[in-house]
């Protein structure tokens, strides 16, 4: 990526690498876009301390990526839902997941299959061009630095 140094605290892959390259805080991301909701929930399914999950969910909220919603259950508890910000972290994860069923599934193959709830079609994630539409690689990119 051109002039890019690792420890350059601007760089809009080392900041957001710096937040999100927890493996707990994927996961936890992973399951609130499969719809989990609640602290109790995001502990069962994913087998986690109940300390690391306070933890990691308190950053989410704070970072604005999941945002607290009470509700009542026997007493006041609370949801964590996503926000625009976290919304956007979709196809961040859906890249993960294509590359980690190529590069790193025990069986080939995708782990699941995902579809378009409108047109029944598969989901597929790629960098295109802005322009033309074209699917790029890296090879097809030149990085220009406005800093």
């Amino acid at each position: 990526m051109g002039q890019v140094r690792v420890v350059d605290e601007q760089c809009p892959v080392s900041l957001p690498a710096a937040l999100l390259g927890e493996r707990w805080t994927l996961l936890l991301l992973r399951q609130a876009f499969l719809g989990t909701r609640r602290f109790e929930d995001f502990q069962s399914t994913m087998e986690i301390s109940r300390s690391v999950l306070t933890e990691r969910l308190g950053t989410l909220v704070e970072e604005g990526i999941l945002r607290r919603e009470a509700y009542k259950d026997v007493r006041t508890r609370y949801e964590y839902r996503l926000t625009e910000k976290g919304l956007d972290l979709y196809p961040v994860l859906m890249a993960l997941r294509k590359w980690g069923d190529r590069w790193m599934s025990p069986e080939p193959g995708p782990s699941f299959d995902l579809h378009h709830r409108d047109c029944g079609g598969g989901v597929d994630v790629a960098v295109t061009c802005a322009g033309c539409a074209e699917v790029l690689t890296a090879r097809d990119v030149r990085v220009t630095p406005l800093r």
